[in-house]
């Protein structure tokens, strides 16, 4: 059983900024098309047709390095040569230096509204060209599955053209399970690589959210705070979430002018290609400047909810199954009053939700190379509000590890400083699998203006 929790004087090191992103070498894009051919040919495909939007760019992004801005996307694999990429006329140049080679198609129907589409060839045409027709099988990724094989998440025009290609005698089905089946997907084990890039990542967002908490303020707008966050442009992959007060309840909204009060509930969230950080509690120094009825907020909810995510933290490793995952949690913070719905956990990638291998009875096994997000939310819709953890870390077997601390040292610096941390003043000793990528590694101050004392199991 986890020790007992407890608020305690907790000193959060500087545990280093990360330096400029490791830039993944163009190889790496040529070893994921390698890989992508063979599970194409297993699952009986004669081609694969990428989608990807705005919202939804993360498998073409992985697969290619290239990830449209303003206009849908369309690529096909084939078995051989390089990829066609179908693209509209704003991102005809962006797609043009992607590090993985592919042919380029002009298809004006994926631009803007109004726009230019007078050289473009019909979509089927297109297509076929690409070897869709009679009788083929195709597998189609968008971004999520949906039960039955035949149903698709892509635009009619698409599902539509593709159908009438094959015929009666083809088929056409969702292959994102390629990409992020929540046990082997291509997306949910990561390359040496491709860790240490969201490492950096997870650093920024981190560090973001603490300079936020260490500089926050009653009397600041909501714009103010979030731009404590000290975001640098790096593609975001969710909006930034800041709200404080009656709003903060709804958990998504964007920072409002509204100036932020003592006595605020308050909740934050940044997230980037690569990584998401979260934290949530009260804009006070103590209890006792809290509502008469949750005065003991630490006591009924925050501190069962540290228990929770330390026991978690405890319990995953390589080989760990997601259904004891979902079990820790369930157990500890199953009350109604928990308000507990979602995943106890799932991965994340330069997409803040990949898929989630953690559910109840779940016998997916964890792999060395994952890396999961943090991510236990209480909803309590009661006055006691919320708590929230929300952090990254990767499993890493002992080549893996001895791979990363070769390659990227100042980062495995970083790891082993947290992990000193985790163990030393938070009272969570961690499996030698597991890397944790946040800078706030499960620090936890619930009265957000005292932040020198945080949750702690010692």
């Amino acid at each position: 059983m986890t020790a007992a929790a407890c608020l305690a004087a907790v000193e959060l090191p500087e545990f280093g900024a990360a330096g400029p992103a490791p830039e993944l070498p163009p190889a790496i894009h040529r070893e994921r098309l390698a890989r992508l051919r063979e599970r194409i040919e297993a699952a009986g495909y004669d081609r694969l047709v990428v989608y990807a939007d705005r919202e939804h760019s993360a498998n073409l992004a992985w697969l290619t390095g290239f990830d449209p801005r303003f206009e849908e996307a369309i690529a096909v694999v084939g078995p051989s040569n390089d990829p066609a990429i179908l693209v509209g006329n704003e991102n005809w140049g962006t797609a043009a230096v992607a590090p993985l080679p592919m042919r380029r198609e002009l298809h004006q129907e994926l631009s803007l509204p109004s726009q230019p589409r007078d050289r473009s060839r019909p979509l089927g045409e297109r297509l076929a060209a690409e070897g869709i027709g009679r009788g083929t099988k195709i597998g189609v990724a968008g971004w999520k599955p949906l039960g039955a094989s035949g149903r698709l998440d892509v635009p009619s025009y698409l599902a539509d053209e593709l159908r009438s290609l094959v015929g009666s005698t083809g088929s056409v089905e969702n292959a994102i399970g390629l990409f992020i089946d929540p046990a082997d997907g291509l997306r949910v084990v990561n390359e040496v690589d491709q860790l240490a890039a969201f490492e950096t990542a997870a650093c920024r967002t981190s560090d973001g959210v603490r300079h936020l908490i260490l500089g926050l303020e009653p009397g600041m707008t909501e714009r103010e705070a979030v731009a404590l966050l000290g975001w640098d442009g790096t593609p975001l992959s969710c909006h930034l979430m800041l709200t404080a007060g009656p709003r903060a309840r709804l958990g998504l909204l964007s920072p409002g002018d509204r100036r932020i009060e003592r006595g605020d509930p308050f909740t934050v969230a940044f997230g980037i290609w690569g990584a998401l950080n979260c934290r949530a509690g009260w804009v006070v120094a103590n209890a006792d400047e809290l509502a008469a009825d949750v005065r003991d907020y630490v006591d009924r909810l925050v501190g069962p909810y540290f228990e929770a995510i330390a026991e978690w933290y405890g319990a995953i490793r390589v080989g760990q199954t997601g259904g004891a995952l979902h079990e820790i949690v369930a157990s500890r913070l199953g009350d109604p009053f928990f308000g507990i719905f979602l995943n106890a956990g799932h991965q994340i990638s330069l997409d803040e939700w990949v898929n989630s291998p953690v559910a109840e009875g779940s016998t997916v096994e964890l792999r060395s190379g994952m890396y999961l997000q943090v991510d236990v939310i209480p909803a309590t819709g009661t006055p006691y509000f919320t708590t929230n953890i929300e952090d990254g870390v990767a499993l890493a077997d002992a080549g893996l590890r001895a791979e990363l601390a070769r390659r990227f040292p100042d980062a495995w610096r970083r790891i082993q400083a947290r992990r000193a941390f985790m163990a030393e003043q938070l009272g969570i000793d961690l499996h030698p699998d597991v890397l944790p990528f946040s800078n706030i590694p499960a620090w936890l101050p619930p009265f957000l203006l005292d932040p020198g004392r945080a949750m702690t199991l010692r």
